[in-house]
C-alpha cells in the first residue's frame, strides 16, 4: 500500500509541476486572439451597417409608396386633380377629408420627399437610396 501511496504522490506532484508551469498565456497568444476579436468585430459591423442602410431604403420606398396610395385617393375624393404641393398631411378641402394626417420624411434627416407635378400628373422621388448603385427611386402618377 505504501508503494502505491508513494507512486500516486509522485504522479500527482509531477502532475502539479506541469500545471503550474503552464498557468496563463504568452503575448504572443493574446495578441493573436485579440487580432481574431477585432477582426469579427470589423465584420460585424459592416454588416450591421449594411443592414441598416437596407432597412432606411426599404422604409423610404414603403413611404414613397404609401404617399402615392394618398395621392391617388385624393385625386378620386377631390375632383380629379392632384394637391398642387405636399405638406405636414394631405387633405382633402372640399370635400372635407383628411386622407394622410401625416406626410412621412426620410428616416436618416428628416428631409421631404422630392414631390413635382408634371401636366395633369405628379412624380414623387427620393434620392437617397443607399444599399444600391441607382440612388433615385421614384413613383409617378397612376391616373
Amino acid at each position: 500500500m505504501n508503494k502505491i501511496f508513494q507512486k500516486l504522490k509522485s504522479h500527482v506532484s509531477c502532475f502539479m509541476f506541469h500545471v503550474s508551469s503552464s498557468i496563463g498565456f504568452t503575448l504572443l497568444e493574446i495578441l493573436v486572439v485579440m487580432g481574431i476579436i477585432m477582426i469579427l468585430v470589423g465584420l460585424g459591423f459592416a454588416s450591421y451597417s449594411t443592414a441598416q442602410k437596407k432597412s432606411r431604403d426599404a422604409k423610404r420606398k414603403g413611404d414613397i409608396h404609401a404617399i402615392q396610395n394618398a395621392l391617388e385617393q385624393y385625386y378620386s375624393i377631390c375632383k380629379f386633380v392632384y394637391p398642387p404641393a405636399l405638406g405636414g398631411d394631405i387633405t382633402c378641402g372640399d370635400p372635407a377629408t383628411v386622407i394622410m394626417p401625416v406626410v412621412p420624411v426620410d428616416p436618416k434627416d428628416s428631409s421631404v420627399y422630392t414631390y413635382s407635378i408634371v401636366g395633369a400628373g405628379y412624380t414623387l422621388c427620393t434620392s437617397k437610396i443607399e444599399s444600391e448603385t441607382i440612388t433615385d427611386y421614384c413613383v409617378q402618377s397612376q391616373q
